[in-house]
């Protein structure tokens, strides 16, 4: 019997026409999105072919060593959206200040953010990696875009989602109408549903954390793993799996039951991760999912950003786990 297959580029109009007002733009954004990513699938498939793989010698406003396909990534995003005519601005994790929309293209609503290539220290060893974006409607009304038009809150986003480049290549995205993820198909070209309506299951089954840091841990986060440790969580049972890419090892939580964990330490006290280009955009979609992100004290969606590059602690996965690191947080402190 045949089988309707949905193509990521059907399934985003679908959503569309569920929304008379709509206009269009938001597709459009993500049909790009879709395109860039299979760019750079192309790319990371054959990187020590191509010569692509390893560093280059410019350092990214992370203080981080770029690597050759994170300075691809980032141009091929970039040249993927700034000439649609609906985005007002784009921000990279790679880039220090807000890049510029070519005058003949300005005018859109949509404000873009993107971890081009998240993982990237784990490209020579063939460790899956990662795109992250998110989506904002600018809050300014004309003109270029200001900072505060990139500065909002992640429970205002208009959609989020990730590319995660391995075994296979999946695109699982959000517009607050439920997880929907799409795996390439390499014969056809086009991204196709694989999985319609995700959510996280209700059991924690794996930890991710990177055990190396436990001396830094402050109290609350040594008791936390106690629990998990001693007691196997509120199940009884939990596998420890750490990637140390935050997309693979996210997405292996969102479909299997899981929390991640990079909390702050004595290191790094203000946290590790990036709040707009990673903790926003993966505590949009796992809110969807039925889950929670926390920095540990609150809502990484409740999070008002000061700074594009701003670092925040996050805990993130099954609501009742990361619930209760709020309450390990709350009762040992720092």
């Amino acid at each position: 019997m045949y089988r309707k297959v949905m193509t990521h580029t059907r399934h985003i109009l679908e959503e569309q026409r569920l929304h008379p007002e709509a206009t269009g733009a938001l597709s459009t954004i993500l049909y790009q999105i879709a395109v860039a990513a299979k760019i750079i699938n192309s790319h990371v498939r054959k990187a020590g072919l191509a010569k692509v793989l390893g560093a280059t010698d410019k350092v990214n406003v992370q203080g981080e060593q770029v690597q050759k396909l994170d300075e691809f990534a980032d141009m091929v995003l970039i040249n993927a959206l700034d000439h649609t005519g609906y985005v007002a601005g784009i921000a990279t994790e790679e880039e220090e200040e807000i890049i510029t929309i070519p005058k003949q293209h300005h005018g859109g609503r949509y404000i873009i953010l993107l971890d081009p290539l998240d993982g990237s220290s784990n490209i020579d060893a063939n460790v899956s990696i990662g795109t992250i974006f998110s989506i904002h409607r600018r809050v300014t009304e004309e003109g270029m875009p200001e900072e505060k038009d990139f500065l909002q809150k992640g429970a205002k986003l208009e959609c989020a989602g990730y590319i995660i480049y391995g075994s296979s290549t999946m695109l699982v995205y959000s517009s607050g109408h439920g997880v929907h993820g799409f795996t390439l198909d390499p014969s056809m070209g086009e991204f196709l549903l694989s999985h319609e309506n995700i959510t996280i299951p209700d059991k924690c089954k794996v930890l991710s954390i990177n055990e190396s840091y436990e001396n830094r841990w402050h109290k609350w986060t040594k008791h936390y793993m106690r629990f998990f440790k001693e007691k196997g969580g509120f199940d009884g049972k939990i596998t420890s799996r750490y990637i140390g890419s935050l997309v693979a090892d996210f997405h292996r939580n969102l479909l299997y039951g899981g929390v991640f964990l990079y909390p702050s330490d004595k290191v790094n006290p203000n946290g590790k991760l990036r709040l707009l280009y990673e903790a926003q955009p993966l505590a949009f979609l796992v809110k969807e999912a039925g889950g929670y992100a926390s920095t540990g004290e609150r809502a990484i969606l409740d999070v008002k950003p000061e700074e594009l590059h701003q670092r925040v602690p996050l805990i993130i996965g099954n609501r009742r786990e990361v619930e209760e690191a709020e309450k390990y947080y709350e009762k040992y402190g720092l």
